[in-house]
């Protein structure tokens, strides 16, 4: 049957090839024209200074290895590892394309910076330990020679989950496999989480979950920053574009079933250039969608999706851009320099921003008032009418804040159940997926990098099994239930 054959992994004999891309076949656009007449004729005589008839060097390279579409913490991520983990140095050539390098609408640089524990599915509890140990020795990895140590301005304050009555039994088993991971999490009762956190109003809790150790918030922008600039050491080769089209071979395949499926290939892949109608078409082995929130529009590109319903091939990316708002307040008299990451029964959530009585937070909307993800303007009524009254309830202080600023960012939120997807696709066999996070995405990133690199270069994960996370589960409808989704 072929739901048998996918969780064997078809195709995956394909997969561990060796990384060498095909020669020839390329070719780029030399419709630019160099108006210096003389210095081009100069170029040719004898003892004259040779020059190019059209500058390539802001083109990606014609060749490369491995083709990473996406450059922000996941894309950095896998590109790190490949460099990290291969078997000799300089033995990939690796290549990272990303639209925007201003990163002005990334996700990571717009994100809140939490990172934690506190999640009820073994998997997401081991990738978040593996990367706060990443984040907290940071320059045991991405140390470059010459240049200063990164200062990721981790705060160890913890986070804070709040459960009602009817919540509170799946909480307590929740920290059951969280203590089973290795996770330091205790659990309060209304009146010890009073006792601690004197400026919380204790009504409709009947218990709350606290990480004592390795949870907190730290700087998303200097990890960006961290791995490019490390990555950029080790060799990766970085081009600034938009990935418009794949190129592959197919081959048809009969499964025991008899069912015929067509497993692709992509051998190319185009790259226009920013601010440009040319571009380049770039031969690879390896193709990575870390495309972020749209990601699930990458892999339509290479045709995942397209073909009849309930079929694997007619199976999409479930992977789309939702936007959420971020808001920045203060408060005189609100909470310490004790105050942990807060998630409020409602869905509110905040924490405090540096000194002086500074917070940011939000809250993620009902699938009814989903914002229009077409731009990144702030909607200043739904703090007002949404996230404000829970604030004010649960912290009495917050009922004078102040809102000093806000933003919008993006989620590569997958709607299917709201995880992660890592690893190749079935059909297309060497395009590989690091995305559909859905919010946890930046603090999961140092081992999403890691488990996709293993997959690549050995077929298989090897230090943390990623294998619910694959993308057969959505056409085989088996969801990943993760109960802590902020």
């Amino acid at each position: 049957m072929l739901p048998r054959a996918l969780q064997l992994g078809l195709g995956r004999g394909l997969l561990a090839r060796g990384l060498g891309t095909r020669r020839g076949g390329s070719t780029l656009d030399w419709g630019g024209k160099v108006p210096e007449f003389k210095k081009k004729i100069q170029s040719f005589l004898p003892g004259g200074a040779w020059n190019p008839l059209y500058d390539t060097s802001h083109l990606p390279p014609e060749h490369s290895d491995v083709v990473i579409v996406g450059g922000g913490v996941l894309g950095l991520s896998v590109a790190y590892w490949l460099k990290r983990l291969e078997k000799r140095r300089g033995a990939i050539q690796v290549l990272l394309v990303e639209r925007d390098n201003t990163y002005s609408q990334a996700s990571t640089g717009l994100s809140v910076g939490g990172i934690r524990q506190q999640f009820s599915l073994p998997e997401n509890i081991q990738l978040s330990l593996f990367s706060v140990d990443f984040l907290r020795n940071i320059n045991e990895y991405l140390a470059v020679v010459d240049d200063p140590p990164l200062d990721i301005q981790f705060n160890p304050s913890g986070y804070l989950l709040l459960a009602s009555e009817k919540g509170a039994a799946i909480m307590e088993s929740n920290v059951k496999v969280q203590r089973q991971q290795g996770a330091k999490v205790c659990l309060m009762s209304p009146e010890q989480l009073q006792n601690k956190f004197p400026w919380i109003n204790t009504e409709g809790v009947a218990l709350a979950s606290y990480g004592m150790e390795n949870e907190g918030w730290f700087d998303p922008w200097c990890l960006l920053q961290g791995l490019r600039r490390k990555v950029q050491s080790m060799g990766v080769l970085f081009c600034q574009g938009e990935v418009t089209r794949f190129v592959s071979s197919s081959n048809r395949l009969e499964t025991t079933s008899g069912e015929e499926v067509t497993l692709r290939r992509i051998h190319e892949v185009h790259v226009r250039m920013d601010r440009s109608l040319e571009y380049q078409p770039v031969e690879c082995a390896i193709v990575i969608n870390a495309a972020g929130a749209w990601a699930g529009h990458i892999a339509e590109l290479a045709g995942i999706g397209i073909g009849p319903p309930g079929t694997l091939q007619g199976t999409k990316l479930p992977v789309e851009p939702r936007k959420r708002y971020v808001y920045v307040w203060h408060c005189p008299r609100g909470p310490g320099l004790e105050t942990p990451f807060v998630a409020d029964l409602s869905g509110a959530y905040f924490r405090r921003e540096g000194l002086g009585n500074n917070y940011l937070g939000g809250c993620s909307p009902t699938e009814e008032e989903e914002p229009d993800p077409g731009n990144l303007e702030v909607n200043h009524d739904f703090f007002q009418d949404k996230v404000w009254p829970h604030l004010a309830q649960r912290v009495p202080a917050f009922e004078t804040l102040k809102v000093r600023s806000a933003w919008a960012g993006y989620y590569d939120y997958n709607t299917f159940d709201q995880n992660g997807v890592v690893g190749p696709h079935p059909l297309v066999v060497n395009m590989y997926f690091a995305t559909g996070f859905s919010g946890h995405g930046l603090q999961q990133a140092p081992a999403v990098g890691r488990a996709v690199a293993e997959m690549v270069l050995e077929g298989h994960f090897q230090t943390i099994n990623m294998s619910p996370f694959l993308f057969t589960r959505f056409y085989l409808g088996e969801k990943v239930e993760e109960h802590n989704i902020i």
